[in-house]
C-alpha cells in the first residue's frame, strides 16, 4: 500500500489515487470543485484544542502522534476511520490531503505513519 500525503493546494495527479481531505476545515482559497477528492473525513482531523496546543511545533512533534493516536482510537472517529479503512484495501495508492504549511509535521504525515505502522 502506497500511502501519499500532498497540501491542498497542489494540483492534484493521476498518480495520486483517491485523495481524501483528513482536515476538519476546509483548506482557504481552495475550490471544491478544483480539489478533486474523493472524500473528505473531517472525523480523522485532529480536535481543535489538540491542533492549537500543537501549531504545528516539530519540539511537540512526538507528543502530538501520541495524543493524536489515541484521539483516532476514540468512538467520535469510528466511521471516518472504517471509511478510510475501506478506500485503502480498495486501491493500490491513496493520497491524505492537507493544507497545513509544514509538510512533515501535520495530521496526514502523522495519520500515514499510524496506517502504514498497522496502528490502526
Amino acid at each position: 500500500m502506497d500511502i501519499r500525503i500532498k497540501r491542498a493546494y497542489e494540483d492534484a495527479a493521476r498518480s495520486d489515487g483517491p485523495r481524501i481531505l483528513v482536515d476538519r476545515i476546509w483548506p482557504r482559497g481552495v475550490a471544491k470543485e478544483d480539489a478533486d477528492l474523493e472524500t473528505w473525513l473531517k472525523g480523522l482531523a485532529p480536535s481543535t484544542e489538540l491542533r492549537k496546543w500543537f501549531g504545528h511545533d516539530p519540539d511537540k512533534w512526538q507528543e502530538f502522534r501520541q495524543k493524536y493516536l489515541k484521539e483516532l482510537k476514540k468512538s467520535e472517529a469510528a466511521d471516518d476511520l472504517k471509511e478510510l479503512q475501506s478506500i485503502v484495501k480498495e486501491h493500490k495508492r491513496i493520497t491524505l490531503v492537507f493544507a497545513a504549511k509544514d509538510t512533515e509535521h501535520n495530521n496526514a504525515a502523522a495519520l500515514r505513519d499510524f496506517l502504514n505502522n498497522g496502528d490502526l
